[in-house]
């Protein structure tokens, strides 16, 4: 049976491939069409997918969507705002050329469904908590097998990840994408401002849950009210200077989202009578407050869906659509390198400076090794890429964490953002837990941890935390094996791993991606596949800032035909 899963129309719109219960491939529009975050119909993403496998859309048993449009439609239709300029199932006939049974799944029911039945547990509490889907914005659960019995759900327009975007909105970072950033200027500042923060809140029961709805204006493109801005003070500028008044704003949002889901986590325990908990919807990307929950919340075990946002809404609707017609769960998700290959020829304009190590793995680690030992930062593109919003070590970035001015020239020279964004450390499974305390696998970085060494400045944040990400070799075989010959030569078993792009563009996909993302970054050198490109050429940034629109107009311009 083979089911595809699929999300768009918002933002971050991806593709997955289900056969018989597996997922077999996975990619984000944005990845082909090179646009972050592209939350068009995935036309690219459907196209990888089915191409990869060898299929037509006649092969298509279902195709699952992942929000039910009439929820959303009556949604919009309430705050004012303008209904979708595509209808979902038309689309998917006219554009995708689909014509077999299409299923439509309640947005918290994908999520719901993207976080427990992928999870390694056979019962669980869920809980689910994003800006909104539908008229939902947090659902809570407990499941067992593919049954689930309905907790308690927050109903828009109360709900924790609006507030959260509205004052990431007051505090001058975009909606959708700056909640990261927040989460990071968190770690700089003190929560000064709790008590003024929790004024936002009703009621913080997590069945009852009610914003105090005078600070915010939901319809409106900042989210919030003038009400916000006699509380917290004048808005900061996008772009602005940031004073220690804004990172005590951030920090104590967080603070307030970490107590919050902490007294959610304790209710979800006591309903539930569970000792397993499995997280999904965008604010399960915290991994500040993920890493709280697993410190100090009542759940002993936790499981975080890898790509707890809407992007990864597509497998919950694949998952869903498999279990209403076999009555059985999927596979597990044993790993999330689902996405295209950048492993093949080198393109002819960089065989000049491409050595090929075909065949001698251990002479390439070698050289990459003492490259990164000579403080050269490389990019790392092998393998099928990640599905998700992590690097996770097949379109990475990687550096030596040891050097003081490291995190300093990668946020000012390389991904060109702003200097308090932290950098997460990739380390060996076997060694995370003397290096950060990390008693269980981590290995989407997903959970922060206390960095317990002091010899580590470039992946350890303002706060003292680091996320990381766990290295075990089953799915990651070339990763763990320089980390391993890092160790062997330098005594750390740890090196710094950012996402391979700069900011503003998403994360390279292709060999050709992979390339120009190099060069654009001003990469020391390139491993791609088996080569090792170290003369990246000085005039493919400005060919990268034309290519990238071109390539995306192209791929959406034509409805596809197989």
């Amino acid at each position: 049976m083979i089911i595809a899963g699929l999300s768009g129309l918002y933002h971050d719109a991806a593709c997955c491939l289900m056969i018989d219960g597996e997922v077999v491939s996975a990619v984000q529009e944005g990845r082909l069409t090179g646009i972050k975050d592209d939350g068009r119909l995935p036309v690219a993403a459907w196209r990888w997918c089915l191409e990869r496998a060898g299929l037509g859309p006649q092969d298509v048993d279902v195709v699952a969507w992942y929000e039910d449009p009439a929820a959303r439609a009556e949604r919009r239709a309430m705050m004012g705002l303008p209904a979708l300029a595509e209808d979902p199932a038309r689309a998917i006939r006219e554009r995708l050329g689909f014509e077999g049974p299409l299923r439509c799944f309640e947005h918290h029911a994908a999520h719901r469904a993207a976080a427990f039945l992928f999870s390694p547990f056979d019962a669980a509490a869920v809980a689910t908590v994003d800006a909104v889907g539908g008229w939902e914005t947090a659902t809570f659960a407990a499941a067992s097998g593919v049954d689930e019995r309905s907790l308690a759900s927050i109903r828009f327009p109360h709900s924790v990840g609006l507030l959260y975007s509205a004052v990431t909105s007051w505090l001058g970072f975009p909606v959708l994408s700056g909640e990261a950033r927040v989460m990071g200027l968190a770690g700089w500042g003190e929560p000064s401002l709790s008590g003024a923060l929790r004024r936002l809140i009703a009621d913080p029961r997590p069945d009852r849950f009610r914003l105090d709805l005078r600070y915010f204006d939901f319809g409106g493109p900042r989210l919030y009210s003038d009400a916000l801005v006699s509380l917290l003070g004048p808005p900061r500028s996008p772009g602005g200077p940031l004073t220690d008044h804004h990172r005590a704003v951030a920090a104590s949002l967080q603070a307030l989202l970490e107590s919050w889901l902490l007294e959610a986590a304790g209710w979800l325990r006591a309903r539930s009578g569970l000792d397993a908990l499995c997280l999904g919807g965008g604010v399960a990307l915290n991994c500040a407050a993920n890493g709280r929950l697993l410190r100090d919340g009542p759940f002993p075990r936790i499981w975080v869906q890898p790509a707890a946002g809407d992007a990864g809404s597509c497998l919950g609707a694949a998952a869903l659509a498999w279990v209403e017609r076999t009555g059985r769960r999927p596979a597990p998700l044993e790993h999330m390198y689902l996405g295209p290959g950048c492993d093949g020829a080198i393109a002819g304009e960089t065989a000049a400076g491409a050595e090929d190590f075909s065949g001698r793995e251990a002479a390439l680690l070698d050289e990459v090794v003492e490259r990164l030992a000579a403080g050269e930062v490389l990019g790392w593109a092998r393998g099928r890429m990640e599905f998700g919003p992590r690097a996770l070590g097949a379109r990475s970035i990687l550096a030596d964490p040891r050097r003081p001015d490291m995190k300093d020239r990668l946020n000012r020279q390389i991904k060109r953002r702003e200097g308090f964004r932290p950098f997460a450390p990739c380390v060996l499974e076997e060694d995370a837990a003397a290096l950060f305390g990390c008693a269980v696998p981590s290995p989407y970085m997903l959970f922060t941890f206390p960095v317990l060494s002091d010899e580590l400045p470039a992946i350890t944040h303002a706060d003292g935390s680091a996320r990381v990400q766990t290295v075990g070799g089953r799915h990651d075989p070339g990763l763990a094996a320089l980390l391993r010959a890092w160790r062997a030569r330098t005594g750390c078993p740890a090196l710094l791993n950012t996402s391979l792009n700069v900011k503003g563009a998403p994360i390279a996909c292709t060999a050709s991606d992979a390339l120009m993302a190099a060069a654009d970054a001003g990469l020391d050198a390139l491993v791609l596949g088996d080569h090792l490109v170290a003369a990246l050429p000085g005039a493919w940034p400005a060919l990268v800032r034309a290519w990238r629109p071109a390539r995306a107009d192209a791929l959406h311009r034509d409805l596809y035909t197989f």
